[in-house]
């Protein structure tokens, strides 16, 4: 039986060697990265079965990262490490995608006994584009074909958030959460500009998909 393969990204050299012996110990297969591109990179030519993501990234917050790995298919399951403990900071890695959240400075054990309770339950796959549409969280652009447009961190978490539930329809009330964070106060006149501005950008881009308006529920990318 293989092995389990882990994704630990994470800047600190020190405490990505500590997380990759820990996990080895335990019969996980594990390889690092330390940056959020070089994350994206990894993730899509070698699926992991699970990652574990630093949101302090040096390029990049890593809830980003989890958005733009959603949005390209990978379903793998995210344990997100963060310095910051507020309920506000949880509640924004959830809503990005991840699975779980474990605060520093953190036990080993307990570290890998959520791996493997998310590894338990998932049935991770991926595939490498979401209807040809490919996300970069460090340049916050979008690329369709050979074209690329250049996209506001509001906009690029609107469309990752889109992209991530593909086919179905995402409410009003989950869309402010995912592009501005938890307790943000957005009219629904606010939500409307910036979806029609990324509508426009989208139409620069050949066979992308057109965001749809699902009344009285919200938006939707098929």
């Amino acid at each position: 039986m293989m092995q389990p393969r882990i994704l630990v990204v994470e800047d600190d050299a020190e405490l990505s060697a500590l997380v990759r012996r820990g996990l080895e110990r335990e019969g996980l297969a594990v390889s690092e990265r330390r940056t959020g591109a070089a994350a994206l990179d990894a993730a899509e030519h070698d699926v992991p079965d699970a990652l574990v993501l630093d949101i302090g990234l040096p390029d990049s917050d890593g809830r980003d990262v989890c958005q733009a790995l959603r949005a390209r298919g990978v379903t793998a399951p995210v344990l997100f490490l963060t310095a910051r403990d507020a309920v506000v900071d949880r509640l924004a890695g959830f809503g990005a995608g991840g699975d779980d959240y474990l605060v520093k400075p953190f036990d080993l054990d307990e570290l890998v006994a959520r791996l493997r309770a998310l590894l338990r339950r998932s049935r991770a796959h991926a595939v490498p584009e979401a209807g040809g549409l490919r996300l970069d969280p460090v340049a916050h652009t979008a690329t369709g074909g050979d074209r690329t447009i250049s996209l506001t961190p509001t906009e690029f978490r609107l469309l990752a958030a889109l992209a991530g539930r593909r086919g179905g329809a995402l409410r009003r009330r989950e869309l402010p959460v995912a592009a501005w964070g938890p307790g943000a106060i957005v009219s629904d006149n606010t939500l409307d500009v910036h979806v029609a501005r990324l509508r426009r950008k989208l139409r620069e881009l050949p066979d992308a998909p057109e965001i749809a308006t699902v009344h009285g529920v919200g938006y939707s990318l098929p």
